[in-house]
């Protein structure tokens, strides 16, 4: 199978997208462990003993992510915007910190980052998430550099809107606004994110790094 002997750690590996990933993962015999969404990326102290009980993996999977409140730029709160960019950027940062140079010293490691398409196509009135997952398309790119001769490989998913919890407090004005960007005129399905991201954590990519990959029903810009 695809994945035997891999260990692997995904974040927010408790629902939605990072869910269906972590079952994928272990369906094709990856050994996979989880954070929950509770579990606070964000808290030094909280990485520290992630550091110490799961390591070492094979593959990181950064997911865990939020939306934030929506509204304009302009007025938008500055601890929720904090807040957002924390989980969504500082938080993939943090983890890599914690994993990665476990990676380089065996010579092996495969980083999938969750970006969205809203990095490139911005969706109005959602300011801080846009934003924060364009920092994760340039944080994925400067580690892909920084590392492309260690054997670990980094790279990000940009997918369109997908139907979870994510947007559960998320007004359905603007889940339509989202939908209506899609030339398929749907959702991406969480099954879809996820085998694209078990291609990119698989040995099969083994010429591919610092790239963001569209996942987004037809939504794309260049």
């Amino acid at each position: 199978m695809r994945f035997d002997g891999k260990r692997a750690l995904v974040t927010g590996g408790n629902r939605g997208i990072g869910l269906a990933i972590a079952r994928q993962l272990e369906n094709l015999g990856a050994e996979v462990h989880s954070m929950n969404s509770s579990t606070d990326v964000t808290n030094r102290v909280t990485v520290e003993k992630a550091r110490l009980y799961f390591n070492p993996v094979d593959i990181l999977i950064n997911n865990a992510g939020i939306f934030g409140p929506v509204g304009s730029a302009l007025t938008y709160d500055m601890d929720e915007w904090n807040r957002v960019m924390a989980v969504n950027l500082t938080g993939q940062l943090m983890m890599a910190q914690a994993f990665i140079p476990y990676m380089v010293k065996r010579g092996y490691g495969r980083v999938v980052n969750m970006s969205s398409v809203a990095a490139k196509d911005v969706n109005p009135m959602a300011p801080a998430y846009s934003v924060s997952k364009a920092g994760v398309v340039t944080l994925t790119r400067l580690l892909g550099k920084e590392l492309a001769k260690t054997g670990v490989l980094v790279n990000c998913v940009l997918p369109h809107a997908v139907n979870t919890d994510l947007f559960k407090n998320v007004p359905q004005e603007q889940i339509d606004i989202m939908l209506a960007k899609s030339p398929m005129g749907r959702f991406t399905t969480v099954d879809e994110v996820a085998n694209m991201v078990c291609w990119l954590a698989s040995d099969e990519c083994s010429s591919t790094t610092g790239a963001a990959f569209d996942c987004a029903a037809g939504r794309c810009q260049f």
